[in-house]
């Protein structure tokens, strides 16, 4: 099968396009032909050994967790789905025999892999998963939209309604807002929840097309008084809710802007990892700050029936031959990418 594969960690130039031998199916796994695959910041991060991701590689070995496919074989387990189904992929894979998997939350799972980390993923013509990490697809999707979801949309989801509980009436502050995941959130908040949004980011460029989103104000990360803005915007009452996968650099000024009562919901920390937190602030004004690692294949189920209806779509950047992998890693190194890159086949 044709495959994009790296043998060792570091730049773009050790993702090399070749033939590989097709995945062999297990009997509790469905054999998938690509059709799609979106690439996310944590495949860069695989792929140099950047970030805390240094992988003990079985070389070769193929990076890309969000896929989406049609099913061309199923393990002698499989009972729900069937060749010809049309299927999306939540990478995130349980071990469906811990002791958390068995009380039903296998978002915590204490064996769990990933698809294109510690497995071979989606840059190839082929892959096998799990068949209870995997969820149909209405003809109304795309396979570019759906390989748009899971990394980005099922942590979201799982943030805002699930841990935030996101009310109507709150304001949202989303940082670095033109990623996969802050587009997706910017989607959700508002499409479902019709909250008011504030978001930061980059460039003036990115400003533009993310208040097309429908956010209501966008402001530079680089304002020198960024703090004071996002205050006054708020009434000086601050934000119940800020949605962070940047870490340090975002938590300078996200940390100070949150509300009283307000959620402080981190999914990355590309920025950096340690911050400093005042725990007396955080007692006296009833705030939360939790973490997420994507979520449970409900949230995905949640999120495919929006998308089914219209009522939320993924943002798609830029479609990608897989050929190409080493020129879609470099745009988003660049960082001038809004939205989802996603390779096609």
């Amino acid at each position: 099968m044709k495959s994009v594969y790296i043998e060792e960690q570091g730049d773009v130039n050790v993702l090399t396009y070749g033939d590989l031998p097709d995945p062999i199916v297990k009997s509790n796994e469905v054999k998938i032909k690509v059709k799609a695959c979106s690439i996310n910041r944590l495949d860069l991060f695989a792929r140099a050994g950047e970030k805390g991701v240094r992988l003990n590689l079985k070389t070769p070995h193929v990076l890309g967790g969000d896929v989406a496919g049609d099913v061309i074989e199923c393990g002698d387990m499989v009972t729900d789905f069937f060749v010809g189904d049309r299927v999306v992929v939540n990478p995130h894979i349980s071990c469906q025999k811990c002791k958390n998997c068995k009380l039903g939350a296998e978002e915590l799972c204490l064996q769990s892999n990933f698809l294109g980390m510690t497995s071979n993923g989606g840059y190839a013509e082929y892959t096998t998963v799990p068949f209870y990490n995997v969820v149909h697809i209405p003809d109304s999707i795309s396979y570019i939209e759906a390989a748009a979801v899971p990394t980005v949309f099922i942590p979201c989801w799982n943030m805002l309604f699930r841990k935030a509980k996101l009310q109507p009436n709150e304001k949202v502050l989303v940082v670095s807002a033109s990623s996969g995941i802050g587009t997706a959130a910017i989607q959700l908040a508002k499409n479902i929840s019709g909250v008011d949004i504030v978001a930061t980011t980059s460039n003036l460029y990115k400003a533009q097309l993310i208040k097309e989103m429908g956010v209501n104000d966008v402001l530079l990360h680089t304002d020198e008084n960024l703090n004071k803005k996002l205050m006054e915007i708020t009434n000086n009452e601050g934000f119940n809710v800020v949605i962070d996968h940047v870490g340090l650099e975002s938590w300078l000024y996200g940390i100070q802007t949150l509300a009283k009562g307000g959620r402080y919901c981190v999914c990355g920390v590309t920025s950096g990892h340690k911050v400093n937190l005042h725990l007396g602030s955080l007692f006296k004004n009833s705030q939360t700050v939790f973490g997420v690692f994507m979520g449970n294949m409900a949230d995905l189920h949640n999120v495919i029936n929006l998308i089914s209806h219209k009522k939320t779509l993924p943002i798609i950047a830029d479609t990608i031959p897989l050929k190409e992998v080493r020129r879609a890693h470099k745009m988003l190194e660049e960082k001038n990418v809004v939205g989802k890159l996603v390779i096609t086949f």
